[in-house]
């Protein structure tokens, strides 16, 4: 239940009323104030001076997405990718779709700014109007006659509580937020174009390396038969370097296959039509990038997805105040003016001119509990959002941890991949040796030849996947990093 006050002044006897009182509620609204609390950032979420266990003072965790990134895929200077990102830029449809939402969030904010102006309108209304016999006073009692009405209308609430306003700080936060979000997306996407991309190339050394090897292969076999032609060896040795050829040669298909996924989702990333789209083969030629130690926890600011969690969790905190200020009176002043006759001829006269003016005055009494309701749920809705606030900043700190230890976990693995692949080159060089002086069949060289391709496919998928993870890496930043930045 709500009472309302609605006292219009018409009479021009009055004018002195009329004017007194709208300045007495300019003058209100100036000294009000707004309820609810003031935002401030929680301070129970702090960040280490560096990761991977540096030691240094805390700090408050301060979100700054607004940091620019830069395009942190060009210190892998490799133009093929440049392409690709530019491409994503301009017609991936993910970030269409966020850009679009950001539009929306946009004119929401601009919906509410909008309140803190006056409502002006005009309407026209020509009426055919027939009045009651009985009508107590005024109007034409008992007849038929036209009734044109050409009113100007204004109405303006006086936020003398900051409903308004607080509502203006949620959306325009809200706007924020999905700013970020557009940035979140955005840095997802190219993260993944450069993790498929390298995942190509990772796939093309690959092939590279089982053609070169089922070529070597071809040549093995074709000397095992001549060997075998001559009697010096027997059909077990054939049959063994057939074994080693064909074995080799089924791999193919599947690299083939592993390929052409993650070319079609390339095609995706970048707006392409897959069966059109096409990166031409090239094997991978680039050295895993090294990660600078130390770096600077202030880099974990930038994430975008941190930032859109605290404008949320802002938004939610002005809400509170919205719904807090449900429980005061709504005032808000009312006008009108405009033309009223019985004829379109004389509608326009000055003696036709009408107008009205007054405040409204709205005071909720009782609403079953529904007030107080929703300013739990506004409170309940900002505790919901600072948790999950924090629970993004813990994740994004173990999301770098993660992808620094894969980094460096991925590293020291290259390096003893690499010292297996000379081991197992020489053992099968000694191999080749000892079976062309006839002192071990062929299963000694064919044992050799599998494990230096299993272990030379290993270090160039290890290869491949060190600059996936650096690529993560950088995600997991927010974005690439400077030596200036990490050196300061």
């Amino acid at each position: 239940m709500e009472i309302s006050l609605h006292p219009f002044f018409c009479s021009p006897a009055r004018t002195c009323r009329l004017l007194a009182f709208p300045l007495l509620l300019i003058v209100m609204a100036i000294s009000g104030c707004a309820v609810g609390p003031d935002y401030q950032r929680p301070e129970a979420t702090i960040v280490p001076e560096a990761f991977s266990g540096a030691e240094g003072e805390w700090k408050i965790a301060a979100p700054q997405a607004h940091l620019p990134k830069g395009n942190w895929w060009e210190i892998f200077n490799d133009p093929e990718l440049n392409q690709l990102e530019a491409d994503a830029a301009a017609a991936n449809q993910d970030l269409k779709v966020a850009a679009a939402r950001f539009e929306q969030a946009r004119a929401v904010a601009n919906v509410a700014r909008s309140e803190l102006f006056p409502r002006v309108g005009v309407a026209a209304l020509p009426i055919w109007q027939h009045d009651s016999e009985n009508r107590p006073a005024g109007g034409k009692p008992g007849q038929t006659y036209d009734n044109y009405t050409v009113p100007f209308d204004l109405s303006y609430e006086l936020d003398l509580w900051g409903r308004v306003r607080r509502t203006v700080e949620s959306s325009t936060a809200q706007q924020e937020a999905i700013a970020d979000d557009v940035v979140a997306v955005r840095l997802a996407i190219q993260a993944e174009v450069a993790a498929d991309y390298f995942t190509i190339r990772a796939l093309d050394a690959d092939k590279a390396l089982l053609l070169s090897s089922i070529e070597v292969y071809r040549k093995s076999l074709a000397l095992v038969r001549n060997r075998r032609a001559g009697g010096m060896v027997s059909d077990l040795d054939v049959a063994q370097a057939e074994t080693v050829l064909k074995t080799a040669e089924a791999q193919l298909p599947d690299t083939a296959l592993q390929r052409a996924k993650f070319q079609n989702a390339l095609a995706v990333l970048t707006g392409k039509i897959a069966s059109l789209f096409h990166v031409a083969e090239r094997p991978l030629q680039m050295e895993p990038l090294v990660v600078p130690p130390g770096l600077p926890s202030e880099l974990l600011e930038r994430r975008p997805d941190i930032a859109a969690a605290e404008r949320r969790m802002a938004a939610a905190n002005a809400n509170i105040g919205v719904a807090a200020a449900a429980f005061f009176p709504t005032v808000k002043f009312n006008g009108l003016a405009g033309f009223q006759g019985g004829e379109v001829g004389t509608l326009f006269d000055w003696p036709s001119r009408l107008w009205a003016v007054g405040p409204s005055l709205t005071l909720p009494l009782f609403q079953g509990g529904q007030l107080t309701a929703n300013l739990r749920r506004a409170k309940a809705a900002y505790e919901e959002s600072v948790a999950k606030y924090r629970g993004t900043v813990l994740a994004a700190f173990a999301d770098v941890e993660n992808n620094l230890a894969a980094e460096h976990l991925l590293a020291g693995q290259y390096d003893r991949v690499m010292d297996a692949l000379k081991a197992a080159r020489k053992q099968l060089e000694i191999a080749n040796n000892r079976y062309t002086s006839g002192l071990v069949t062929y299963l000694e060289v064919a044992t050799a030849q599998n494990v230096v391709l299993s272990t030379e496919r290993a270090s160039v998928r290890l290869c491949g996947q060190q600059l996936v993870a650096t690529v993560a890496l950088i995600k997991s930043l927010g974005g690439g990093w400077k030596e200036e930045t990490v050196n300061r």
